[in-house]
């Protein structure tokens, strides 16, 4: 045996069989050019010989009699496709192995698997935007929309940006009206659109075991609700960044509500489910804690106000007679109302929150890797020549975009570069992803 048998270049049995460089390039029955070598046993290019054998991934000889196994991986034998890879990889269910400089005949390498170092979390933001469309923080043009039926505006009114028959406007709240024994509305108990807003309301928000909205230490038998549509919430509704503007009778006085989270330095408590929502603005505080007007749930981006004081403080004038009232159309009524009459900052100000994960994604393409092109172009002829004969040699591609794939091979997700970048065996590219959650 050789002094580089099975480590260095060697191979079966050949003319220099025993040598310094016995059983090696030159080899006879069980070798082959670098065959059973260093380059056949651990990484596999051109592992084996003539014909049988060479267990390796990336071998571009086919196996040989005495031809050496990879341990790089155990898939196939003699030239393994990219194919026979992914037969594998589902199989076992793994994350496909496949070394750096891989190809198969020219059609470029497809995967790199991802490693520890590659993947980097990055932590959770807090970001908070304009509650309206178009990332707006306050809304001054208030519309009921014209596609509700009377039976639904019966229940609640939904309120968009704009006319609702330009396609541009959208949606951004609803407004209801909830009594807890049907008033307000037409119907007998149960049966009446108020009791049936109340009962949803009292379920949705309300423990259990709690029947009645409930605050100043006394039960709300009815309530104005404000619930801010889904599309516009993100997350939550951002506490400590909100002000509801309610014009009085004839519009010679205003309610300014807000709540008493205290939030406006951004650094709330994602936890917390409910606030008091008292008197105050956003440019001056809190005016009056003391005196509750109804609590706000960020979470569901619900305002729920008590009927009773806001016909004290803001002249709404609720009717609770046993017919169809529309109450809620009294809370449009001084929403639109402020913004209209009293001038700026009297619109309806609020912000939305959301909490964004980032992972960071680390694509490395070494020197070796991603010169060819799976393009059909980018060879010719039955034997899969290179179309360019400048590219022989000397391949090159231009990369475009990095997919990310799952351990099946399905793309999850496509990362778009500015331009172009060129990529030859004389450079390496490291692209960082971030990926938002």
């Amino acid at each position: 045996m050789a002094l580089f048998n099975r480590s260095g270049f060697g191979g079966g049995i050949g003319p220099f069989n025993d040598s310094l460089y016995g059983d090696s390039y030159y080899g006879g029955y069980g070798g082959g050019p670098m065959g059973g070598g260093l380059f056949g046993d651990y990484i596999g290019i051109n592992g084996g010989g003539a014909s049988n054998g060479g267990r390796t991934v990336l071998t571009d000889v086919g196996g040989g009699t005495g031809g050496g196994s990879t341990s790089v991986t155990n898939v196939g034998s003699g030239n393994t496709s990219v194919g026979d890879i992914t037969a594998g990889d589902n199989n076992t269910d793994d994350t496909p192995v496949i070394g750096a400089g891989a190809y198969d005949f020219g059609s470029g390498k497809v995967y790199t698997a991802f490693t520890n170092e590659d993947v980097v979390e990055g932590g959770t933001k807090r970001i908070t935007r304009g509650l309206w469309s178009g990332n707006s923080g306050e809304l001054t043009v208030f519309h009921t929309s014209s596609f509700q039926s009377n039976t639904q505006k019966a229940y609640y009114y939904e309120i968009y940006n704009g006319l609702p028959s330009v396609s541009t406007n959208e949606p951004q709240f609803s407004i209801a009206y909830g009594h807890y024994a049907g008033s307000g509305s037409a119907g007998t108990n149960e049966d009446s659109p108020s009791s049936a807003i109340y009962s949803q309301l009292q379920q949705v928000l309300l423990p259990a075991n709690q029947k009645f909205f409930r605050w100043n230490d006394t039960n709300q038998d009815d309530v104005y609700a404000i619930a801010v549509n889904r599309a516009r919430l993100k997350d939550r509704l951002d506490p400590g960044n909100w002000e509801l503007c309610l014009s009085g009778s004839g519009g010679n006085s205003m309610l300014r509500l807000i709540d008493d989270s205290g939030d406006r330095d951004q650094s709330g408590n994602s936890r917390q489910t409910k606030y008091n929502i008292v008197s105050g603005s956003l440019l001056n505080g809190i005016q009056n804690s003391s005196r509750i007007f109804g609590e706000v749930y960020p979470q569901h981006g619900i305002i729920v106000l008590g009927a009773a004081l806001l016909d004290t403080s803001a002249s709404l004038g609720t009717v609770r007679t046993q017919a169809d009232n529309q109450n809620h159309n009294r809370l449009f009524t001084a929403i639109s109302g402020a913004a209209a009459n009293l001038g700026a900052a009297n619109g309806f100000q609020a912000r939305n929150e959301e909490e964004i994960k980032s992972t960071f994604y680390f694509v490395r393409a070494k020197n070796s890797e991603y010169n060819f092109s799976n393009n059909p172009t980018y060879v010719s002829g039955s034997e899969g020549k290179i179309s360019q004969t400048t590219f022989i040699g000397d391949p090159k591609t231009y990369i475009t975009s990095v997919g990310l794939y799952n351990n099946d091979n399905e793309l999850l997700a496509i990362a778009k570069l500015s331009k172009p970048i060129l990529k030859s065996f004389s450079n390496e590219i490291l692209v960082k992803v971030k990926l938002d959650f």
